[in-house]
């Protein structure tokens, strides 16, 4: 073998990903071998799942090896080049000159791209089929985006201040990336507050917004709503998907009986909700909190991670721990947004199913079976629009999932998520049905 080809095997070469710690002496390891580089190998993990992913060093491809899609990561540099969105690019190697708006995958509080892993490969199908491309990026100051100062002026009072200001730190550098990317329009598809962020980019930028496909979305209702955000840590991973699962009609009943189950969990929470509100309010994020344990942090991830994903298989598990694990640890920035976006309890300060009513593309709102996000907003938010003149909204629910829709049940997601956007933009009326 040439000097040159064991280089480059080297450079792809990729270690396995660590066991989740259950010592002490085992977190303190995971705790100092964290940062840049493990997070950069964590997602790559993730992303090499997929068969057509072009990781950084791979020879061009040949002719006969070439796939309807490459699969590719970058750094996207904004206007200022302290800046930068992580983003994954799944294009077609043949792009139709008729091909519907490319797809942008928007990941949720404190999460990242890598969360979709089980998703890329049906969203890649469909970029390929119809040559058209499909983007996930990590907000601004989340994931492996660029970890930048987050700050807001305006005083605790001025409610309307501290919203405007959080929002624009995501939905300004969204636009930013859109304007580097040369698109010029988007069919945006956004879980819990990447939803939430994603009808924020809409209201601001309508033209530029295809269509809005919402995963469990956070901060449709007002409050008081049975949203009940500890559960996100505590709830095990819901399980028992089958490939005969579809979307259900999200009908006045399945709404009702998620929303009593949603009401006796919140009944049924600790007096510890006073402190988690007090942290709140002072601005403290849940990571901020894991980050502060230090060597501890690595186990607390392990306990969520072996809890949340029991539905993965070993090696899914621990590479999603990984992942986790390394932009958890990483150093605090969009995270911050949380108590001014959202109150204790995590609905709005400026709930979405008051201000979303203006938009006149179609609105999909989609929950798990077993979702701890209040479905009432999304259900009030499609007859909001409905009133406004536009009869595109449509609502369903996913059988045999929770919070995470498209990682409990990501057949029925990708199923759903085909034929949304593969939907004629002005051929349906208001829904709740499947």
């Amino acid at each position: 073998m040439s000097g040159s080809s064991a280089s480059l095997t080297d450079t792809l070469s990729l270690p396995p990903a660590r066991e989740i710690p259950s010592t002490f002496v085992a977190s303190v390891r995971s705790w100092w071998a964290a940062g840049e580089k493990e997070s950069a190998a964590s997602e790559e993990r993730l992303l090499r799942k997929l068969p057509y992913f072009r990781p950084a060093g791979s020879p061009p491809a040949t002719p006969d090896a070439a796939a309807p899609v490459v699969a590719q990561s970058s750094r996207v540099e904004l206007d200022d080049p302290k800046y930068h969105l992580n983003t994954l690019a799944i294009t077609a190697t043949s792009p139709s000159p008729d091909a519907p708006p490319p797809a942008v995958v928007l990941h949720g509080y404190g999460a990242g791209l890598g969360f979709f892993f089980q998703n890329f490969p049906a969203l890649g199908s469909w970029a390929g089929k119809r040559g058209s491309s499909v983007f996930a990026i990590d907000w601004l100051g989340m994931g492996r985006s660029a970890r930048v100062p987050f700050h807001v002026k305006a005083k605790r009072e001025d409610i309307d201040g501290r919203v405007n200001e959080a929002e624009s730190f995501f939905v300004d550098s969204l636009e930013q990336w859109r304007r580097k990317m040369g698109l010029e329009t988007m069919t945006l598809i956004g879980h819990s507050l990447g939803g939430y962020l994603s009808i924020a980019y809409a209201l601001r930028h309508p033209t530029r917004v295809h269509k809005l496909i919402l995963l469990s979305p956070a901060g449709i209702p007002r409050d008081p709503n049975s949203t009940v955000p500890s559960r996100e840590l505590t709830d095990p991973q819901t399980t028992g998907a089958t490939d005969q699962d579809h979307p259900e009609p999200a009908d006045p009943k399945r709404v009702e009986d998620l929303k009593s189950t949603q009401q006796t969990a919140q009944r049924e929470e600790s007096n510890s909700r006073k402190v988690f509100t007090y942290l709140w309010e002072k601005g403290w994020s849940p990571f901020q909190v894991v980050r502060s344990t230090l060597f501890w942090g690595p186990m607390l991830i392990g306990k969520y991670s072996t809890r949340r994903f029991i539905g993965l298989n070993e090696d899914e598990t621990r590479a999603m721990h990984d992942y986790i694990l390394n932009i958890t640890l990483a150093k605090g920035s969009g995270e911050y947004c949380i108590s001014h976006l959202l109150a204790p309890g995590a609905h709005a300060r400026r709930p979405m199913v008051d201000r979303i009513a203006p938009l006149k593309i179609p609105v999909t709102f989609v929950y798990g079976d077993h979702d701890w996000m209040d479905p009432e907003g999304g259900k009030e938010s499609v007859e909001r629009l409905r009133q406004a003149g536009n009869g595109l909204g449509r609502m369903y629910m996913i059988p045999h999932a929770g919070h995470h829709v498209y990682l409990d049940n990501p057949k029925a997601i990708n199923d759903l998520l085909v034929k949304e956007l593969d939907r004629p933009a002005g051929s349906s009326r208001t829904s709740y049905a499947a």
